[in-house]
This record gives C-alpha cells, structure tokens and sequence, in this order.
C-alpha cells in the first residue's frame, strides 16, 4: 500500500534557474508538486502518467524516501517516509533512471550486493536470482561486467536488483526505458506476476500502450498538479478522444488554456 496525502515539494530557485524560468516568472520558489493525493492498493497497478517536468518523478523520489516532501504525507506499507525511511526502504523496490550501476561488476555480483544489502539468504537469492534472470533472457551475460553491457542490457540489470529481495511494493519510473518490444514485454510479464502474487506496483512510463496492458488505476499530473486520480475503467469511460495518447494530450492542452 502506498497512501500520498496532500503533498508538496517546493524548491528554493537560484539565480540562473530563475533567469530560465523567464521574465514573467516571480518569487524564488517553484512546487514541482502541488497538493498531490492518490493510494496504491495491494494487487493493483497504479500508473502515475503525465509530461516531461510534470512532477512524477519528484514524486516518486518522494516515496522512495530519496527526497523529503515539504508538506503532505506519505506512507508506504504503512510506515511514514519521514519517519520511518529504513522500514519503508526494506519493504520497497525502486527503479529509476538515475541509479548508477557499478561498472567492474558483473550482473550477477551487482545483484548480490543488493540482496546482501537486504540479508537476503543464499538460499533464497539463489532462487530468485534464477527466476528473474530466465525472466529477463539475461543468463547468457550474467557473468560479463556492467561496464561492457548495452543499454538495454543494463537496464534489465536494474530491474533485477530491484526485484531481488522480493518486496511488497514496487515502485518503477520508466521501467521499460532502452528496451525492445520483446525485453519490454517479458517486464510487462514480471510486473502482472507481481500483481497476481499481491504486490503494490506503482509506475511511471511514456508508453501508452503499456498503460492499457497494465493499469488498473492512474493519476495524471501536470505542473505538478492531478489532473485525474481513479481507474483505468472510469479514465476509459470519461475520453472524448478516440485513442488514450489523444485523450492524455488534449487533458494537458486543456489544462494549459
């Protein structure tokens, strides 16, 4: 479960970042998230979509405890991201583009390290490994350092270490990023078996055909505000355009009149 209550991230503005924001822009602060509110249920995939610079994934390092919201709440299984970060970090796994890998490691020992980080056993990383590996179509390179490895390569090694200690929440930006349609559907796969076994999935994609394959509910944010929190089903019900990209396309165009 993922409960987001009332949230705002506000950040102080240097110079140069005011100058970029232009000339009409005042004050020394900007909210990349406004007022946001939305809960992730257990068994369900929540998709949290909206344009480039809309907040998601301020929001997402939000939850992951890797930012601190200004005001609001959020809880992630029921321990509170401000006071509870370590509880919350072991019941969470985090995919986002930003987390670097080790280059002189190879895949498996890069996956180690983050169940060991997670007192993983030997027994149960062993079999989790294995699933995840033949899952993702990566044992023919998991003995190759990082460093030698594609894009798509590793951001398969991303998702594995995210999955690896199992957790019961999984929170996931742009988790098919640098993929082919095949590695992209094999993700696809591994994120509906996690929601089949009871898991909290929360993601982020630019992709709307994953949107329908996947989400049971989404919330769409622009500047930082919801323009939309509810099912895919009321969503589907409330287009008044002919195809999903359109009806995303025309909220934001609304939304900026």
């Amino acid at each position: 479960m993922i409960q987001v209550r009332d949230v705002f991230k506000t950040f102080k503005l240097s110079r140069q970042q005011k100058r970029e924001m232009g000339h009409l822009f005042r004050g020394d602060t900007v909210d990349a998230v406004a007022g946001v509110s939305f809960e992730c249920r257990p068994g369900r995939v929540f998709g949290l979509l909206g344009p480039n610079g809309a907040g998601k994934t301020t929001t997402l390092r939000m939850i992951a405890t890797t930012l601190r919201p200004t005001s609001g709440s959020i809880a992630v299984a029921g321990h509170d991201v401000g006071h509870e970060p370590e509880r919350v970090r072991a019941e969470l796994g985090f995919l986002t583009g930003s987390t670097q890998l080790y280059d002189r490691l190879t895949a498996t020992e890069l996956v180690r390290y983050y169940a060991d980080l997670h007192s993983v056993t030997r027994d149960d990383f062993k079999r989790r490994r294995d699933e995840i590996f033949a899952a993702l179509d990566m044992e023919a390179y998991a003995d190759r350092r990082i460093g030698k490895l594609s894009t798509g390569m590793k951001q398969k090694v991303s998702i594995a270490r995210t999955m690896i200690h199992d957790p019961d929440v999984l929170v996931l930006d742009e988790a098919t990023a640098g993929l082919d349609v095949i590695a992209s559907r094999a993700i696809i796969d591994l994120i509906r078996q996690a929601r089949d076994r009871g898991k909290t999935v929360l993601f982020s994609t630019h992709r709307m055909g994953e949107v329908g394959l996947l989400c049971d509910d989404l919330a769409l944010v622009h500047r930082g505000k919801l323009l939309f929190n509810g099912t895919y089903d009321e969503f589907s019900k409330q287009m008044q355009a002919p195809t999903l990209e359109d009806e995303f396309i025309r909220r934001i165009e609304a939304a900026d009149r």
